[in-house]
């Protein structure tokens, strides 16, 4: 039986340490070079173009105009939760506005992870405080 020979051992990297940070593309960089100096050029030529009606140039001029929002704010009465008793009265709001069509399931998705960091920090600052009254009445002793 014949044996792979190879240049490198198996389940080594040719590089081990990768590529080396802020390195740039070898296309990249020629094209830039070509492109050197013609960016306001170009960039006159596209909206010159998309004035004229051209359809990919007007969306290539809008999408840089205005890029599309991932998300969008969402405004509605949610109740202020300061401590773990206040969160009923929190989801309800947010069930609330999800069925009166006030958000989206997604967004109130998203406002329910919010209000679980939230309620997550509360819970630990609960904690801290009776761990130090629990230590202060014990004296620190164990």
């Amino acid at each position: 039986m014949a044996e792979n020979i190879t240049q490198f051992e198996k389940g080594q990297s040719g590089n081990p340490n990768g590529r080396p940070k802020g390195s740039r593309n070898r296309t990249s960089l020629a094209m830039e070079a070509i492109l050197e100096g013609e960016g306001e050029a170009l960039t006159r030529k596209a909206i010159e173009m998309a004035l004229d009606g051209d359809g990919p140039a007007l969306r290539l001029c809008m999408d840089r105009l205005m890029p599309a929002r991932r998300d969008r704010p969402v405004t509605f009465e949610l109740p202020a939760i300061k401590s773990t008793a206040d969160i009923p009265k929190a989801t309800s709001a947010l069930l609330h506005a999800v069925s009166s069509g006030d958000l989206t399931p997604s967004e109130a998705a998203d406002v329910g992870k919010a209000i679980d960091a939230h309620v997550k920090a509360i819970e630990a600052h609960e904690f801290a405080e009776r761990l130090a009254a629990l230590e202060q009445t014990s004296g620190g002793k164990r």
